[in-house]
């Protein structure tokens, strides 16, 4: 059987700060609150509760930041998938502004945490770009505007010629700009999380993969790979598209789709000073969406989704280098210097979803290509709750686990559907949600 193709190092792998130390867990402990998952969310939830002086254990199966926290795109983007008014006609007159005003917020959290524990992250705050490449976007992306305008946010719409001079292609109708969002290294960001949870008294056990959860005498007790376990009063479960089948039938509720990305040799000054000139993230609105952005080495990153599987070569990254020379032909023949990938949970209703199945168990999962700013916020909201009591700290209700229908045939239709919306976002026919 052939070995699969090798998705390390990333360039986040190569260019992050050293991994903080944490060992795997040698012996069975007591904590207040066991975390699974050493991602955004269960780092945050983690230094949040820590501060409080809450005892908090993280178990990590491989090390802090090796799933998609440390291999997305790095791009800081604040709010949700659906717009404000949509929010708030479908959470109602008191959770929906609530909802709308975390959601407006959660890049703040990057940024106020990054600040605070003086984290090695290579960072830029200068906004996140969102553009029209079909004529039927335009109307949407102009109702976006005046919806965040309307509460305050700093945005602006850009017509053809300011979109040209803000990204450095003429490939779009017009865009907006939301200058609270920015790009961070990712990796970086994850270990200055576990590092700055770690200096406020959280523990954090590296390679050490929970393997079960059950009560026992009103406390759940965590069971791990290696043997040891965790007693504690709470558990939280924040695996997100690596989520398996530690709580019944919770894998079944998301699609882990693949999210690839490439990254060039570092540009020639003439080229880099050509694309993306003040330092924005920038997404575009196919529905099989792209991302870009440079890095603080000046190289160009690109991603969107790959194929279901597993990559097994160079060739699973060619659509990326093709949509690339496309989209910036300057770019055309420059070399590849790395290829990666990780796995990003979606849920069907493009929200993220918290659940309580059992007293004392609180799971997150859902980041739809938000979870920086979404995942470091939530996590915050989390350790508040747990620590309170009270369900208002949280941004969403608690809703009940629903696995998709016919879930083991979803990466199927998944596919075909990508497939589809390739050959639609081509021809600049339709627009995504």
């Amino acid at each position: 059987m052939a070995e699969p193709f090798p998705l390390e190092p990333s360039l986040w792998a190569a260019t992050a700060p050293a991994a903080p130390a944490t060992p795997a867990l040698g012996e069975s402990v007591t904590a207040d609150v066991c975390i699974v998952g050493g991602g955004y969310c269960g780092l945050s939830t983690a230094l949040h509760l820590a501060e409080r002086g809450i005892k908090a254990v993280v178990l990590e199966a491989k090390e802090p930041g090796f799933g998609g926290s440390g291999r997305n795109g790095g791009q800081v983007i604040p709010g949700l998938k659906f717009d404000p008014d949509e929010l708030e006609t479908m959470f109602g007159p008191e959770r929906g502004p609530a909802l709308v005003d975390f959601a407006s917020r959660t890049a703040d959290v990057v940024w106020e945490l990054i600040d605070k524990h003086r984290m090695d992250v290579p960072n830029t705050r200068n906004g996140w770009i969102q553009s029209a490449h079909a004529a039927d976007m335009v109307g949407t992306l102009k109702s976006r505007v005046a919806q965040w305008e309307r509460r305050g946010a700093p945005v602006a719409l850009l017509d053809k010629a300011e979109t040209e001079q803000h990204i450095g292609t003429d490939q779009y109708l017009c865009s907006w700009i939301d200058r609270r969002g920015g790009v961070v290294q990712p990796l970086a960001y994850a270990r200055g999380l576990a590092r700055a949870a770690l200096a406020a008294g959280a523990a954090i056990h590296g390679r050490t993969p929970a393997t079960a959860l059950a009560r026992d005498g009103g406390k759940w007790v965590v069971s791990t790979a290696g043997g040891p376990t965790v007693t504690a009063d709470r558990v939280v479960l924040a695996t997100n598209g690596y989520t398996g089948d530690l709580w019944p039938r919770l894998r079944q509720t998301i699609i882990a789709a693949n999210s690839f990305q490439i990254a060039t040799k570092p540009l020639s000054d003439n080229v880099r000073k050509s694309i993306l000139p003040g330092g924005q993230a920038t997404s575009d609105s196919r529905r099989v969406v792209l991302y870009y952005r440079l890095d603080h080495t000046g190289r160009f990153l690109l991603g969107g989704r790959g194929p279901m599987r597993e990559p097994d070569g160079p060739q699973d990254w060619d659509h990326l280098e093709a949509m690339m020379g496309r989209v910036f032909p300057q770019l055309k023949g420059v070399a590849i210097d790395y290829r990666w990938g990780g796995r990003v949970a979606a849920t069907r209703d493009h929200l993220p979803h918290l659940h309580e199945p059992a007293p004392g168990l609180l799971i997150d999962i859902g980041c739809m290509g938000r979870g920086v700013a979404l995942q470091s916020a939530m996590g915050r909201a989390m350790a508040a709750y747990i620590a309170s009591g009270d369900p208002a700290a949280l941004p969403l209700p608690p809703t009940a686990i629903k696995p998709l229908p016919f879930h083991g045939l979803n990466k199927l239709y998944l596919a075909a559907f990508i497939t589809w919306y390739r050959f639609l976002d081509q021809r600049g026919i339709g627009v995504a949600a």
